[in-house]
Parts: structure tokens; C-alpha cells; sequence
């Protein structure tokens, strides 16, 4: 009679055990939001600590960006945040942080490449990296409007535009014209020559 009780409580223990060790769905959703909510305070708090020291960068560039001449107006730098915060320079140049977070890249965009001009810590080193990009540009830029210039010189004016050529016809009325005034213009010499004569007859019978 004591047996019975003994194997009804060992069989209940082992069935709480096993819905024990089953897994539970809404504990491993709990956990998984509660991970996911860790990753994006994580990338948040990056991203705040990449636009503090692009941020930074910027503060620290107006001086340079001050002495830029003010016709020139290639360069206007604007922090521009996202997944991946950019300080660009100008079209084609930004800064970025690199994997680490605290290294500067200074990247020039092309069409069809991507250069990395400077990479790393500190920012004077970046300043002085995009002070040297700026006056590259500047120089491009002069070298530019010299070329302009010497083309604009050496050009041959435009020639005047031309008339449309006679055709066959055209040709043929131009020459029945001229002949028509070399014939009058024989005519009329024929006959002052003729009425010449005639003046010099009559004053002169006998001649």
C-alpha cells in the first residue's frame, strides 16, 4: 500500500522537471527584446560619440575654412549624421570614424573609385589633412581658370558666315549679267565715238 503513493510522487516530480527543461517562448522573447535594446542604446551611444568628435573636426576647421578666398565656393562643410555620421568638405571629400572610433578618415569620392587620402587618431592630424586637401583644390582650381584663360586667348575669332555658293543657274544668270553689262558698255563707248565724228564732220566739211 506504500508503494503506490512513492511511484505517484517520483512520476510527478519527473513530469515538473520536464516541463522544466522545455523551452519557454516568451522568456526567450523577453531576453532577445531585452538584447536588442542594449544593441541600439550600444550603436546610439556610438553614433553620439562619432558626431561629438566630427562635431569637434568642424570647430576646429572654420579657422582654416575662414581663409579661403570668398569667390571661391567649393568648400562648405556640413556634418551630416545617420548609421554613419560624414563631415563632408565638399562634394566629393568627407571624414569619417573608422572601425575603431576614433580614427579619422579623410575619404575622396570619385565616380568610379574611393580614395582614402588619411587615416588616423587625433584630430589635429585630421586637420591637417584636410587643410592640405583644400589647398590642392585651390591650386586645381587656378591651374584651371590659367588654362581657360590662355584657351580664350589663343582662339582665331569666329569667321564670318558665309553666303549660300550660287547654284548652276545662279552662276549662269551672273555670267549673262556681266556680259550684258560689258556689251552696253561697249555700245556706249561706239557711239560716243560715233557722235565724236559726226561733231567733228560738221564743224569740219572738208576733212
Amino acid at each position: 500500500m506504500d508503494e503506490v503513493p512513492a511511484e505517484r510522487d517520483g512520476t510527478e516530480r519527473s513530469g515538473a522537471e520536464r516541463i522544466a527543461r522545455l523551452p519557454s517562448l516568451s522568456a526567450a522573447v523577453r531576453i532577445a527584446r531585452a538584447e536588442v535594446a542594449d544593441r541600439a542604446q550600444a550603436l546610439g551611444d556610438l553614433r553620439d560619440a562619432e558626431l561629438a568628435r566630427l562635431e569637434l573636426l568642424r570647430e576646429m576647421l572654420e579657422p582654416v575654412l575662414a581663409q579661403v578666398p570668398p569667390e571661391v565656393d567649393l568648400f562648405d562643410a556640413g556634418l551630416v549624421p545617420g548609421e554613419h555620421p560624414r563631415l563632408f568638405i565638399d562634394m566629393v571629400c568627407f571624414v569619417e570614424m573608422a572601425r575603431d572610433r576614433r580614427s579619422y578618415r579623410l575619404i575622396q569620392d570619385r565616380r568610379h573609385a574611393r580614395t582614402v587620402l588619411h587615416e588616423g587618431e587625433g584630430a589635429s592630424a585630421a586637420v591637417a589633412a584636410v587643410t592640405a586637401y583644400i589647398a590642392r583644390r585651390l591650386v586645381e582650381r587656378e591651374q584651371l581658370l590659367a588654362s581657360m584663360g590662355r584657351a580664350a586667348t589663343v582662339a582665331p575669332p569666329p569667321a564670318a558666315p558665309k553666303g549660300p555658293e550660287p547654284g548652276r543657274r545662279g552662276r549662269a544668270l551672273l555670267r549673262a549679267a556681266r556680259l550684258a553689262v560689258d556689251g552696253l558698255g561697249v555700245a556706249t563707248l561706239g557711239g560716243l565715238v560715233w557722235l565724236g565724228l559726226h561733231f567733228a564732220h560738221g564743224r569740219l566739211p572738208n576733212w
